[in-house]
């Protein structure tokens, strides 16, 4: 299985907006109604949870590529047979609150058995924001080499903005910013910038090194899918405004 023709050019443009339902939602009608909002506003792919009953949902929803991510590699295998293109290992910002903390060898080794079970499907894995930038950095250029095709940061929840406005939502993604720049410069493969990020920010990402952009709360935390589709758009249009040319 290769990565989705649509979704390798946006990559290749640097305009890939990925639409995160969340981790730990199940609830198939909020599923339904991001999925749906991603795809009237312009997103280039989903992710949702790694359930083949909610693959098969997003799907009558949606034609856009779906990602699933989970942290158990077994999980991955029922959701590909339901129809999904792409598997994540990541959207680690679920388990942080729990106190659950994923430290490099143990990505590795995940990605290391997601890759034995499924070594065609293509595969994006989360580095996580608790590691040192270096450390960052280090990893994943391992999990390239262990067959990752897409490295994503984080962040967002480890920053606590003192600012307002503007400036509060630049702190707040200064985390995943930094693991772009540094990651991206250290890998061959596309950067997914996630976590925390904003219309304010994300064209900062692209300029930062990231092929695209992840984002979940700032569109899955609305109340109604008119909402959630105009916040879609918003970042839409924040991508194509980038601060500098994809090919500068």
């Amino acid at each position: 299985m290769s990565m989705p023709p649509s979704l390798l050019q946006a990559l290749e443009r640097g305009q890939a907006l990925k639409v995160i339902s969340g981790l730990t939602n199940f609830n198939g009608d909020r599923v339904a109604m991001i999925v749906r909002a991603a795809g009237r506003g312009g997103a280039t792919f989903v992710d949702i949870a790694a359930d083949p009953g909610l693959v098969r949902l997003a799907r009558q929803h949606t034609h856009l590529p779906i990602c699933v991510s989970a942290v158990d590699p077994e999980k991955f295998v029922a959701c590909v047979e339901a129809g999904a293109d792409l598997i994540e290992i990541g959207n680690f910002d679920a388990f942080y609150a729990q106190g659950r903390r994923f430290e490099a060898p143990e990505v590795l080794e995940l990605t290391r058995r997601t890759r034995a079970l499924l070594p065609k499907v293509p595969l994006s894995v989360t580095v996580p924001h608790i590691l040192e930038l270096s450390e960052q950095t280090n990893l994943a250029e391992a999990l390239v080499e262990a067959g990752a095709d897409l490295i994503q940061t984080e962040g967002g929840t480890s920053s606590q903005p003192k600012a307002a406005g503007s400036m509060g939502l630049i702190e707040k993604a200064v985390p995943t910013l930094s693991a772009a720049w540094e990651i991206s410069r250290a890998v061959e493969v596309p950067v997914l910038c996630a976590s925390g990020l904003s219309c304010v920010t994300v064209p900062m990402a692209i300029a930062a090194g990231a092929s695209g952009v992840g984002v979940g709360s700032a569109i899955n935390r609305l109340d109604t899918e008119i909402e959630m589709t105009a916040a879609v758009q918003a970042l839409v249009e924040a991508l194509q405004s980038e601060l500098i040319p994809s090919n500068a």
